[in-house]
């Protein structure tokens, strides 16, 4: 509030002459406490705000844009101001909203009185300022004056506004307790059907029912909004409700933690086999500046994206101390992670290989599962792939263009293709580069390290110059180029590997002289997946070098990934072959043998030469009876008979 006013700020205010010469004139026959003012032409004088009449003190202070503050004197409050304002905490948002409107022009009024002018006046001056009934304005100030300030909004609460325009309306007990059995369920029934259905049965047992907006107020009343959630969504959508908790990275070194995941993209891309497909990426982020620092393309996410990615990091940075990963069937695989003990994925024994991941001596922490569903939020590439992340750099990019599936169903643009051809594979992995690069490298970043000014590319580069890296040995790259697998060894020291696959039910077969003989009854063995008829790798299952071996049967493939996409396109051949052998027949055999014709059981035919054996000392003879053509041919009695007697002849019987 200023002091000090001249006789241009105080022409026809309260009253006086709109003349800036007649205010002066008034001003040293009232004898107004005034001052020069130094610094303009001629000579002006300033007019103490203290010694200015009180209708003059009122109106400039209603002029003024902040409250006037007038120190008062401190003194021990007879009120509890808890009991105060335990009211306000009850009250309706419009309650509230009417009773702050209320303490703008209370604030001015007990400023004019505070500055000695007179209540009467004040109450004429404030009232024509805000429009205000004067006895309102009067009845505020008297419920409020005797209290401190800051007290004063719970004290303007109308009561009487929050009484209930009129009884609740009847709604039967049993009635209420058929709505909230029916609305709240995990299957979010609409509020519609179920009042419906609340209504046919309302009519069928004589309840008492309320309308549907009486209902939804009794529910906002009588059920906490949480208790709707749990009762509708579930445990994990009560969680999410919860306050998230904020970390500090500022205490992580650059490469000191990474977290990882897979990202499917919406893409149609034509992969090296020919075939339209829509990859996914594993990305490696580092926590502290949230640079995306490595990242490897497959047509799903494997162990062999994991890997390959994860040596791309170690072979260009260095190796990390922590990292972070869902625990996924392949984020958790054997051969990353084995020796791990809390991975809930795979059946964890005390024999198995240790992964490279602990081979490392890389910590590895595990994302959550929280009431059955995994915690992402705790990975901070969760938020890469979200709107303004890969999903708008990459997928949307311009060279893309015609091959974007869209996010869902719902969200397919007009050139959406169906899946039916595929952007050219080099182009996707430029489109992958240059969206990375620009994740990257974009400044103004809102995170704790970038301070919104610096991009991820920057703060790392600044912060990994000061940090502590370890690199990788020859040994520990080895490791991490090589794939594994872990087979039994025969007692001539061979083996045999299954990456390969078969061919003429043979597999490529290896040898080390070194492991002729040895107690090693399992093994585990490193290759190249894409030269398996060269040498390999003989590791124990502690990770002690064993031998170098050598291919000696060289049958199946070379390849791991060509094995794949033989076996892949043999699958697929034999699937169509067989979904076309199934479109041929319209009936199955059991419908063709109702055509059949039904035959009539042939009589037996009957010999008309019967041979008889009988034994004569050691030897055998034979005995023909023949039976006369007029004799029915199944009339085996009567020939029978004929060459019974012929013997008894012979016999002299």
């Amino acid at each position: 509030m200023k002091e000090w006013f001249n006789s241009k700020e105080l022409a026809g205010v309260g009253g006086l002459p709109n003349s800036p010469s007649n205010v002066t004139r008034k001003a040293k026959s009232l004898s107004w406490e005034f001052r020069k003012v130094e610094g303009v032409k001629g000579v002006s004088y300033e007019f103490s705000f203290n010694s200015l009449p009180k209708e003059v003190q009122a109106e400039l202070l209603l002029k003024q844009s902040q409250a006037v503050e007038i120190p008062k004197a401190k003194k021990e409050l007879n009120y509890l101001p808890e009991v105060i304002w335990k009211p306000y905490e009850k009250a309706t948002d419009k309650q509230k909203e009417e009773a702050k409107a209320k303490l703008a022009p209370l604030h001015k009024l007990d400023d004019l009185v505070r500055n000695n002018v007179a209540l009467m006046m004040a109450l004429d001056a404030v009232s024509t300022e805000y429009e205000i009934a004067k006895g309102s304005l009067k009845r505020w100030y008297y419920k409020v004056r005797s209290f401190e300030r800051p007290d004063w909004l719970p004290l303007l609460l109308d009561k009487h506004s929050n009484k209930k325009a009129g009884k609740e309306a009847d709604f039967t007990e049993e009635a209420w307790e058929t709505f909230k059995a029916d609305y709240f369920r995990p299957e979010c029934p609409q509020f519609g059907s179920c009042y419906e259905r609340l209504k046919r049965a309302a009519r069928e047992n004589g309840w008492s029912i309320p309308s549907a907006s009486s209902i939804k107020r009794k529910i906002a009343r009588e059920v906490p909004k949480l208790v709707q959630v749990q009762l509708r969504e579930g445990d994990h959508a009560v969680m999410q409700y919860y306050p998230s908790m904020r970390r500090t990275v500022a205490e992580i070194e650059a490469l000191e933690w990474i977290n990882g995941d897979g990202y499917q993209h919406n893409v149609f891309v034509r992969w090296h086999n020919g075939e339209i497909v829509r990859p996914k990426t594993w990305i490696w982020q580092d926590i502290r500046t949230r640079k995306i620092l490595a990242y490897r393309v497959d047509l799903s996410e494997n162990s062999d994206t994991i890997r390959l990615s994860l040596m791309d990091l170690i072979w260009k940075y260095g190796i990390p101390k922590k990292c972070t990963i869902d625990n996924t069937r392949a984020a958790a695989n054997k051969w990353m992670t084995g020796g791990v003990k809390n991975r809930y994925r795979f059946k964890v024994k005390e024999d198995d290989v240790t992964g490279i991941i602990p081979m490392l001596g890389i910590e590895l922490l595990w994302t959550s599962v929280q009431f059955g569903k995994g915690h992402g939020q705790a990975k901070p590439i969760e938020r890469a792939f979200s709107h303004g992340g890969l999903g708008e750099l990459v997928d949307k990019h311009p060279s893309l263009a015609g091959f974007y599936a869209g996010e869902n169903v719902y969200s397919k643009p007009d050139n959406y293709n169906g899946g039916k051809d595929g952007v050219d594979y080099d182009t996707f992995i430029l489109a992958i580069e240059d969206g990375i690069r620009t994740f990257n490298e974009r400044e103004g970043r809102q995170t704790e390290i970038c301070q919104g000014i610096y991009s991820f590319s920057q703060v790392f580069e600044r912060d990994y110059a000061k940090a502590q890296i370890r690199k990788a040995s020859a040994e520990q790259m080895r490791f991490l180029m090589l794939m594994s697998e872990a087979v039994t060894l025969r007692k001539d020291g061979t083996f045999e590997l299954e990456a390969g696959g078969k061919v003429n039910n043979r597999k490529n077969r290896y040898l080390a002289s070194e492991l002729i003989a040895t107690a090693h009854r399992k093994v585990v063995v490193k290759f190249d997946p894409q030269d398996l008829h060269n040498k390999v790798w003989v590791y124990g299952l502690d990770g002690v070098f064993l031998a170098e071996a050598k291919c000696t049967d060289a049958v199946a493939f070379g390849d791991k990934a060509k094995g794949r996409e033989h076996d892949k396109a043999r699958k697929q051949m034999v699937k169509a072959v067989k979904a076309q052998a199934k479109a041929t027949l319209t009936m199955n055999a059991q419908e063709a043998a109702r055509y059949q014709p039904q035959f009539e059981e042939e009589e037996p035919l009957e010999p008309k030469i019967i041979e008889l054996f009988r034994q004569e000392g050691n030897a055998v003879r034979k005995h023909e009876a023949v039976l006369d053509d007029d004799e029915e041919t199944n009339d085996f009695e009567q020939g029978w008979r004929k060459g019974l007697a012929m013997i008894k002849e012979e016999k002299g019987l």
